[in-house]
């Protein structure tokens, strides 16, 4: 059986940048298995297989090991294709997917993800967390359903953040968020996931459904500008609507293919 695969930029307007995320298209589900041994076999963060439905699409996202409950730079990137190379005659995707319904529109090469808000609650600090970032000034600490998120004094920490990498993988949650206010963004962060197999993701459109919350309130605005500070760096524009997020940010093609599956 041959397969489409499409690999995608997101969260970037060039290429070489951003997040990169695998993408099948499918006209019927593999088997989990299958689709596990495609998403290794790729070797990125995750690969996204969708297909169509009544009313859109189904999708599903898988790391190298496990399938994952929510992916937005591997949304958008599904997005990317069947807008971009699919040609999909709308301007709105509905998207079904274990963590609910999922739209995603796009308007001048900017593609927005609308995502359900994240709930989080201040907490005292694990000892792996104080542990991991034993020499930094953190100023508060907080757990998401996934993630624990904490808040430092400037973007200068941030991009010189030390941190203990073997103790951030002991930390029972999906990952670490780490975010202060921008220079020349309202908010910036960084994403440390170990626990998942990433020990810094590049920019992480699911972290922004806690991020976006919070800097709303902090800021006493709704509508944001924010930078992930990995290697790769991205940028994406922010909007609190009530309890959904919406992230929107660009995307590029790298590379089209096929593959051969039994």
């Amino acid at each position: 059986m041959k397969l489409q695969i499409f690999q995608i930029d997101s969260f970037t307007g060039q290429l070489f940048s951003g997040n990169p995320a695998a993408v099948v298209a499918l006209t019927q589900w593999l088997t989990d298995e299958q689709m596990l041994n495609i998403a290794a076999e790729n070797n990125l963060s995750n690969t996204a297989f969708f297909i169509p439905s009544q009313t859109g699409f189904h999708i599903r996202w898988f790391t190298p090991g496990f399938e994952a409950d929510l992916c937005g730079h591997a949304t958008l990137a599904a997005a990317y294709v069947i807008f971009k190379i699919q040609n999909y005659d709308s301007d709105q995707i509905r998207f079904v997917s274990r963590s609910g319904e999922l739209i995603v529109t796009l308007c001048d090469d900017w593609f927005t993800l609308n995502l359900p808000a994240d709930h989080y609650r201040i907490v005292v600090a694990p000892p792996a967390l104080v542990e991991s970032f034993k020499d930094t000034a953190v100023r508060e600490v907080y757990r998401g359903k996934s993630d624990y998120m904490i808040v430092l004094g400037s973007e200068q920490e941030l991009i010189t953040l030390d941190y203990d990498i073997i103790a951030l993988s002991t930390i029972p949650a999906r990952g670490i968020i780490v975010t202060a206010a921008g220079n020349d963004t309202d908010f910036v962060s960084r994403y440390f996931a170990p626990q998942s197999g990433i020990d810094e993701d590049q920019v992480t459109g699911c972290t922004h459904t806690t991020l976006v919350p919070y800097w709303a309130e902090k800021l006493s605005k709704t509508v944001s500008t924010a930078r992930q500070l990995s290697r790769r760096g991205g940028t994406l524009r922010c909007e609190l609507i009530g309890d959904r997020v919406c992230v929107s940010g660009q995307a590029r093609l790298y590379m089209r293919g096929e593959i051969s599956v039994d």
